[in-house]
């Protein structure tokens, strides 16, 4: 009887260690599972900034990184800087006067890295003006306290212009500044790329294009809590960006100028005309940059803190 009980003991421990993987040989293959990265939401506008972001999504580079992102599209900066105080994003496709204002009202927002976004200060067809002297006194469309005004006062000081030199029309909404521009509505607005494009193509003219300012103030942000919780997720997001960046570089145009249209929010116009810039591999914008755009903002008493470049950034290595 002792001998049939210790024989089906040793039967039953046989059988847990075959099931439970005891052999030593099938320990050594075993792989640990993959780590799940928590997911991102990120938004974005209509503009070249973000097709890095649009198109790794389109090509599966996210989640070849193992990283889900889910991109938002939103018309106007009020709406995605709406979302980002409501948390219901984890960063965006921003500009550092953004960032200012969220670190005024108490929200950690942080820069992580430089974006390739280009801007133009288009004249209507029917607008005679060719330089911004020449819009002295006159309407211009423009997103108020944003990128876009930043860079209309900046093409104006490169003429000796004051802020005030142009009447400013606020338009938040981007596709609204380019329909009243092509109905001959105002003599002149600030778009974005390649919005500015479509501008050109209703017979509207360059003024100035931001290419010659020198200064870059489009920047991917992301807010603290996300940085503190998801800073892996981030990370492999930028690897996916990186790569989405040197397909758009090394890619005929033809190639994917549908999925542009169809992904990225742009009108089917743009396909015979538009102009991207060179995408770079993500990193930080330029110091000088910064404090250009805290000038500015201090100057017309919009905020109040003055912040370093150590506190607003925060670099993620796409290793």
């Amino acid at each position: 009887m002792i001998k049939r009980l210790f024989t089906l003991l040793t039967l039953a421990i046989v059988t847990i260690c075959l099931a439970a993987g005891c052999g030593g040989e099938k320990a050594a293959d075993s792989k640990p599972a993959a780590k799940t990265l928590p997911p991102l939401v990120i938004g974005v506008l209509p503009d070249v900034d973000s097709l890095p972001l649009i198109f790794a999504q389109e090509l599966g580079y996210f989640k070849e990184a193992g990283v889900e992102v889910k991109i938002e599209q939103f018309k106007s900066a009020m709406d995605r800087d709406a979302a980002i105080q409501a948390g219901a994003v984890d960063g965006a496709v921003s500009d550092m006067l953004a960032v200012a204002f969220f670190r005024e009202g108490g929200i950690d927002a942080r820069i992580t890295s430089l974006t390739d976004g280009s801007y133009k200060v288009i004249g209507a067809a029917n607008e005679p003006a060719k330089t911004m002297k020449e819009l002295a006194g006159k309407d211009i469309a423009v997103s108020r306290n944003t990128i876009i005004e930043f860079i209309t006062d900046s093409a104006l000081a490169v003429e000796g212009l004051d802020g005030d030199a142009v009447n400013k029309k606020a338009v938040p909404k981007i596709p609204a500044r380019l329909e009243m521009l092509a109905a001959g509505q105002l003599p002149a607005a600030t778009l974005p790329e390649p919005i500015a494009s479509l501008a050109l193509k209703d017979g509207g003219h360059i003024i100035v294009d931001s290419a010659k300012l020198g200064t870059n103030p489009g920047i991917m942000m992301f807010t603290g809590k996300a940085l503190k919780e998801k800073k892996e997720s981030i990370a492999a997001m930028y690897r996916a960006y990186d790569r989405a960046a040197k397909y758009l570089n090394e890619t005929p145009q033809k190639d994917y100028i549908q999925t542009l249209i169809d992904k990225g929010g742009f009108p089917p116009a743009v396909k015979d005309g538009i102009v991207l810039p060179k995408y770079h591999p993500a990193a930080l914008p330029s110091e000088k940059d910064w404090q250009l755009c805290q000038k500015w903002l201090l100057d017309k008493k919009l905020t109040k803190k003055t912040l370093t470049f150590k506190e607003v950034t925060e670099s993620i290595a796409a290793k």
